[in-house]
């Protein structure tokens, strides 16, 4: 077996010099390397490189038919589908910009993104996992074509003026054909490539800006620092408009004509499965789903034959968890790391060979990035500082204060929201990550708090402020806030705090029915705790501290735990 040192030197020889590509130039790279390699494995039927190509260049040529020009927003509202990646590749040929929904967004959550990105077509499911998207679409005038991809979950059909999937190719003519080649040769590899949407700590959510370049960077760099050998296969159940499975897994896969294994829906026995079945190299999880994981391979048994690394990232992880990956999953490697959606992807990362003691200590490191690294910051692909969050003044190195970040991955703000991109960023350019901590001198990241009040549940950002916003008119309530607070079973859950108005008495149930009715399921706070107005911790200026209600709000539920049994 290879060294992590050894993999990295044959990575590096196969990329002596970064290359300016879109992310379908670099599929077509891979491609040409490897046609006949699988690109896209699952049960059902698997897809290679050359496959993935020629399907992308018709599914563009047909955008480009229904009139989709360079520069115009496409929105995809999909699982994990062998679909996305065709489609994905498809909105970078025809010179657009794809909009990678959140598919549990419900009715005028979908719609607000549909409506701020300013999509003119719409890429979505007829049903998954029993929702209906068609009817409950919500379509703003923005929004010109609407494309159906047919699940397999019931009869298909199509509803409005909703069109088939299959219609994109039958659409292609040998001048959209041509046009779509142009184009494809005429891309630049700074334009804008994607428009993620992320919850920020105030206001609506936010449409974090990538460029090609951007995502290859990032991509290429994980693949070095993880040391992919040739032909790495990675499972993984993280929806690809997330980063993390659309970065780290789908591009990163290409840069050593790997594979990706990706599932709709998370099932941990069915993905111990699956990584038996079809030889995966890496596991990529959130600590919630590792630990789901690390629970059915205890039940049923797990043969590790295959499992090279083990990626557990993007949340709150046990101490144990580690212990548990090498005794039950048992691969070859784990590493962890930290980044974000507005730096593309992760920006540190613990590698392969490093020791327990920097899972266990750490966040990771610098990224490797060769090629892909900045000299002007010392050859890496994002580097970070800690300032005071109060004056903005810069920290000595291994001193706590809030990160910021800058590089060729941290995104250049935010779409058609200029206040936010500007308040996003320092003075001098640095972007504010809203996450307290350090960077030792030997560039490894230790996260100690937040700033910012956003909180992970499953793995989702929830943006505390839109929950908050259901209840700014509620005749019962006199104020409503909403902290994230440890839970072992989702990773932090949503805690309602309500400060009743006098003489009234609101029910706990109907207040978390209020927020299913409107919001995705991940958003809707799992407790509710009846406050006093002067049991809120305020700042100087009379603003909420979220950090301390948070801590004051774990104190009541487990007090309350306790007082139960």
């Amino acid at each position: 077996m290879k060294t992590a040192a050894q993999r990295r030197k044959e990575l590096s020889e196969r990329h002596p010099g970064w290359r300016p590509l879109t992310i379908a130039g670099q599929l077509d790279a891979a491609a040409q390397a490897f046609p006949d390699r699988p690109l896209v494995i699952g049960d059902a039927q698997t897809y290679s490189y050359a496959e993935i190509v020629a399907w992308s260049q018709s599914l563009a040529s047909g955008m480009i038919a229904c009139g989709i020009e360079p520069g115009d927003r496409v929105a995809l509202d999909l699982a994990n589908f062998p679909e996305f990646v065709a489609l994905k590749y498809a909105i970078a040929r025809a010179g657009a910009i794809c909009v990678p929904c959140n598919f549990l967004l419900r009715g005028a959550e979908l719609r607000y993104v549909l409506e701020q990105s300013g999509a003119k077509m719409l890429v979505t499911m007829d049903v998954f996992r029993g929702h209906d998207y068609l009817a409950d679409l919500q379509a703003p005038p923005t929004l010109e074509h609407v494309i159906a991809f047919a699940t397999g979950e019931g009869p298909s059909r199509c509803a409005g003026d909703a069109l088939p999937l299959e219609s994109l190719s039958q659409n292609a003519t040998p001048k959209s054909d041509a046009e779509r080649d142009r184009r494809a040769a005429a891309i630049c590899a700074d334009e804008l490539a994607d428009v993620i949407y992320t919850s920020g700590t105030t206001g609506r959510s936010k449409g974090v800006m990538l460029t090609h370049d951007m995502v290859l960077r990032a991509a290429y760099s994980s693949a070095l620092t993880r040391a992919f050998e040739d032909g790495r296969r990675i499972l993984f159940a993280m929806p690809m408009y997330h980063v993390f499975g659309y970065v780290e897994c789908l591009i990163a896969a290409t840069f050593v004509g790997g594979a990706i294994i990706p599932q709709p829906v998370f099932d941990p026995v069915e993905m111990l499965d699956l990584a038996e079945r079809h030889r995966a190299s890496e596991i990529v999880c959130v600590p919630v789903m590792t630990g789901k994981l690390i629970e059915a391979a205890r039940e049923r048994g797990f043969d590790a034959t295959h499992l090279q690394t083990m990626f557990n990232s993007g949340g709150v992880n046990p101490p144990s968890i580690w212990n548990e990956i090498d005794d039950i999953l048992r691969p070859r490697e784990t590493v962890t790391a930290y980044g974000m959606t507005e730096t593309t992807a992760s920006t540190t990362c613990t590698l392969p060979e490093d020791g327990r003691e920097r899972l266990l200590t750490s966040n990771g490191r610098y990224k490797v990035a060769g090629v892909s690294g900045d000299p002007a910051i010392g050859g890496l692909v994002a580097e970070y500082k800690a300032i005071d969050p109060a004056t903005g003044a810069d920290l000595p190195p291994g001193e706590e204060g809030e990160l910021v970040t800058r590089g060729p991955i941290v995104t250049r703000g935010y779409f058609d929201k200029p206040e936010e991109t500007d308040a996003a960023f320092t003075a001098d350019g640095w972007l504010h990550s809203g996450d307290v901590g350090r960077i030792g001198a030997d560039g490894y990241l230790v996260l100690t708090g937040r700033i910012k009040e956003t909180y992970r549940c499953n793995g989702e950002m929830v943006m505390p402020r839109e929950i908050e916003d259901l209840f700014a008119s509620h005749e019962s309530i006199a104020q409503a806030l909403v902290v994230g607070v440890p839970d072992p079973r989702v990773g932090e859950a949503g805690c309602l705090c309500i400060v009743p108005r006098d003489g009234a008495a609101p029910d706990a149930g109907e207040l978390i029915a209020h927020c299913a009715e409107r919001l995705a399921g991940f958003k809707v706070p799992r407790h509710v705790l009846f406050l006093a107005a002067g049991d809120i911790p305020l700042t100087v200026t009379g603003r909420p501290q979220k950090f301390k209600l948070a801590r004051l709000a774990q104190e009541k539920l487990a007090a309350m735990q306790g007082a139960a049994t």
